[in-house]
């Protein structure tokens, strides 16, 4: 018969939850609209981010968070980080689409929304972004003229 000792018990234990709460709460915060909160928090929880995987999520989330509050260099700023580290993060390449788009740098935009289709074919989000860009550069123009006369029966 085996016995696990307390140690060994201890060992395998698992640890449910994400290993940067401040990563975490400052994601929840960003989805829930809350920008400066979620980039104050992202900004604390990237000094102690572990990994690549946790650098990656902190500066796309930054982007994000600073085009939210109204920070469009800022959070160009933070897109490149993650690309420099990772030229295929999907993502990340929407989000700086966006940012373009604020900054009305419309041929990197669609640069973006390329890449990241090439990236991630069928991605929901780039399609979003897409019609996005296409209503800022190729709006559409109502072609119907509305007759309102109207004839009066007597």
């Amino acid at each position: 018969m085996v016995v696990a000792s307390s140690a060994v018990a201890d060992a395998v234990k698992t640890v449910i939850g994400p290993s940067n709460l401040l990563l975490a709460d400052g994601a929840q915060a960003l989805l829930s609209n809350r920008g400066e909160e979620g980039v104050a928090l992202t900004l604390q929880g990237l000094e102690t981010a572990s990994g690549s995987a946790e650098f990656k999520m902190a500066h796309s989330n930054l982007c994000a968070g600073y085009l939210l509050i109204d920070k469009p260099l800022d959070a160009l700023r933070h897109c490149n980080e993650v690309l420099a580290k990772d030229p295929n993060h999907w993502r990340t390449y929407n989000n700086r689409a966006l940012v373009y788009m604020r900054l009305e740098r419309y041929d990197e935009a669609d640069a973006d929304i390329r890449k990241g289709q090439s990236l991630r074919p069928g991605s929901t989000k780039l399609k979003i972004v897409k019609g996005m860009y296409l209503d800022e550069t190729q709006p559409v123009r109502e072609t119907i003229e509305l007759d309102e006369r109207r004839e009066t029966a007597d």
